[in-house]
């Protein structure tokens, strides 16, 4: 794995992004920077809505455009531009685009067509060759549908700002991570020219986010402890079988198992493991400093007591959908209020395949040569799409490499 010129992310590498039309969102970029010590020079300002939702027409002129900008700007004074931060204030997730009036003609078109396909349908014997051409043509009309519906065309704002110097990529699905180590065959993948990590400062309240920079920076100085907990939901498949894993929900449980075993390895933690589909129940994760398991979509379980820096990792579907005050039991905004430094989620569904590989980004994490924005963009198979980090990108909760 060639990764060496990915150590050590430096603060004159982050450039940071606040949003001058949300309350709070430039004090909380300048405290961060005051913090890490980032040149006031990084900070770009935007103006665009507030809400979680931005329009794909205001992510390009409002967000992308500024931002491709500064960018563009910091590298011809001789700057390197590494990072990408967004703080709260910035929309979370890009809709859609819009539909042209020749795409809504389109789509008429072809949901008359199915209509007219159905109706032909329930006249027909069900098992004769004619049905099934029908059927067929049903399916083809109705993929074409979905496709114009760009229902795969929503992403998170800040995994479209890992692209922002890409001057044209498909909005369709994902793209290709070139930094994700886990590509085996990497001359049939077609990689975009430059990619950024990007990481966000968000959280329920400006308090919070002022705590996940202090907690980090406090965990840093004397070092992450406490217990790492790993929540599976099938026991460890025998190595033939892990060998043959690819990409599905058995691949991410056995990855949830080898995660525990790299971290048990590095022998700084405690760890604990439960096999069992039942997760964690309230009060039997005592002192939590590292968490990653599976599934319960929106539902978060208190079982867990956080040390000060911990790093929480729930892999269901939409867990940061949202990141405001509220009721919502989505993981990653309860474990930013229950007092989490750092998550990752997706803001909608990304499929399965989609999550960073967890026994990469523990290795990562755990190894004390990577920030955080490492560990996760080197165990990320995708960006243009749903997944986001809340969290310092330049904490190290171990900070050294113990070799």
């Amino acid at each position: 794995m060639c990764t060496q010129a990915l150590w050590a992310l430096e603060s004159r590498e982050v450039l940071v992004i606040a949003n001058r039309n949300a309350s709070e969102s430039v004090g909380l970029a300048r405290y961060y920077m005051n913090r890490r010590g980032i040149p006031e020079e990084n900070l770009v300002l935007l103006w665009v809505t507030d809400q979680e939702t931005c329009s794909r027409d205001d992510y390009d002129r409002r967000i992308a455009a500024p931002v491709r900008r500064a960018v563009q700007e910091h590298r011809q004074r001789g700057g390197s531009v590494r990072c990408l931060l967004t703080v709260r204030g910035i929309p979370l997730r890009v809709a859609p685009p819009g539909f042209s009036d020749e795409e809504k003609t389109r789509k008429a078109s072809l949901e008359k067509e199915l209509k007219s396909l159905k109706e032909t349908l329930a006249h027909v014997d069900k098992d004769s060759p004619e049905a099934a051409r029908i059927r067929k043509e049903m399916e083809s009309r109705q993929e074409s549908i979905r496709k114009l519906s760009k229902e795969n065309q929503s992403a998170a704002v800040d995994s479209e700002l890992t692209l922002v110097l890409e001057p044209e990529y498909p909005l369709e699905g994902w793209i290709p991570n070139p930094m994700f180590v886990g590509f085996r065959d990497r001359s049939k993948i077609g990689f975009p020219k430059t990619v950024f990590m990007v990481a966000r400062l968000d959280g329920p309240s400006a308090d919070i986010v002022k705590r996940l920079v202090d907690d980090a920076m406090a965990a840093e100085e004397r070092g992450l402890s406490g217990t790492a907990y790993f929540d599976a939901r099938w026991p460890r498949p025998q190595a033939e079988k892990m060998q043959k894993l690819d990409g599905g929900y058995g691949f991410y449980d056995a990855s949830i198992h080898l995660a525990a075993e790299v971290v048990h390895k590095r022998g700084r933690l405690r760890v604990v493991v439960d096999d069992r589909q039942e997760l964690f129940q309230p009060g039997q994760a005592p002192q939590a400093a590292l968490y990653c398991g599976w599934y319960s979509l929106g539902r978060y379980v208190p079982a867990f007591s956080w040390v000060r820096g911990a790093v929480g990792y729930h892999i269901a579907s939409s867990e940061c959908s949202t990141l405001r005050a509220g009721s919502s039991q989505v993981w990653c905004k309860r474990m930013l209020e229950e007092g989490v430094a750092a998550v990752v989620g997706p803001v909608e569904e990304p499929y399965v395949q989609a999550f960073p590989v967890p026994h990469l980004f523990f290795h990562f994490l755990t190894d004390g040569r990577y920030s955080l924005a490492e560990a996760v963009f080197l165990s990320l198979p995708n960006v243009s799409w749903r997944m986001i980090l809340v969290g310092d990108p330049l904490y190290r909760p171990f900070g050294t490499s113990d070799g």
